[in-house]
């Protein structure tokens, strides 16, 4: 009896073993690696692109519709910095919010990664300034539209609506007068200047990067959507609608309640029909849709 209580014990503290090992290696995941298991338990098939002279990690959403647009999803910075003085080994968001909006979306669309980003950190063309001082820069923005243009292409898709979350929205700004076939662009907490905003944080100059608020403004024909949270203390909404103030046929949004990561999910589909129509989207219509999920 004896005998049988102590295999008991060891069975009991081999699957206490078992179980710390698997909470120690899930807590010791890359940012990479929970952000890819996040993209695929919302059934998105992850894929490698080569741009200009970058790999870069994609995310294809399953469309539910068939559409002659392509919808691009750009996510934020990340962590760059750990710290002031230490640079993240691994800059990819820890927060997917571009992977939640794209599962809202029933349209043709993929997220895509930047240079450097998703695991691609250690790739021979890779180094910490791509995502640190050189995250808005031209070698970015460049390869980053090369592998737009083949989507694009392989698709056969005539227009391009690019969504783009906080740093991702400066992207998005950046990348739309290089692709001609770009119809509408939708900044969610966009940053958008990047000089006054790193001013505003004392954060060092982003030497190398393009500021898109000092670039003419994009093409009358591109209809333009700029979000901003009423309590979102990383990029203000002054901060927003005075980098688009000079842009045509746009739309400054604020919703009131909003911060930097939250609730952007719980407008998206009004947003998505709102894009589909081409609409004017209203004051009322933030104040409704913000007040009901």
């Amino acid at each position: 009896m004896r005998l049988e209580t102590n295999n008991l014990s060891t069975m009991t503290y081999s699957r206490l073993f078992c179980v710390a090992a698997l909470l120690f290696l899930a807590a010791c995941a890359t940012p990479s690696k929970r952000f890819e298991q996040q993209a695929s338990d919302l059934g998105f098939e992850k894929q490698e692109w080569l741009g200009d002279g970058f790999t870069h990690t994609l995310f294809k959403n399953k469309p539910l519709q068939d559409s002659s647009k392509l919808h691009v999803y750009l996510g934020g910075d990340g962590i760059p910095w750990l710290r002031r003085n230490r640079i993240a080994l691994d800059p990819t968001p820890r927060d997917a919010l571009g992977l939640r909006l794209m599962a809202l979306d029933d349209n043709p669309s993929v997220y895509l990664g930047r240079p450097c980003y998703h695991g691609q950190d250690n790739s021979p063309a890779c180094s910490p300034l791509l995502w640190t001082y050189e995250r808005y820069s031209s070698a970015v923005v460049d390869s980053m539209a090369v592998v737009i243009e083949k989507l694009l292409d392989s698709g056969g898709y005539e227009g391009l609506v690019m969504v783009g979350f906080s740093g991702g929205g400066g992207l998005a700004m950046l990348l739309a007068p290089k692709l001609s076939q770009t119809s509408q662009v939708v900044t969610l907490a966009g940053n958008l200047d990047i000089q006054t905003w790193t001013s505003l944080h004392d954060h060092g100059a982003l030497l190398g990067s393009i500021n898109p608020s000092e670039q003419p403004p994009l093409d009358g024909t591109i209809q333009q959507f700029h979000l901003a949270g009423g309590k979102d203390e990383n990029i203000p909404p002054w901060m927003v609608e005075a980098a688009v103030e000079n842009q045509p046929n746009s739309q400054f949004i604020t919703f009131d309640d909003f911060d930097h990561n939250c609730c952007w999910e719980k407008i998206w589909k009004s947003m998505l029909q709102c894009l589909a129509e081409s609409c004017e989207w209203s004051h009322q219509q933030s104040a409704a849709v913000s007040a009901h999920p």
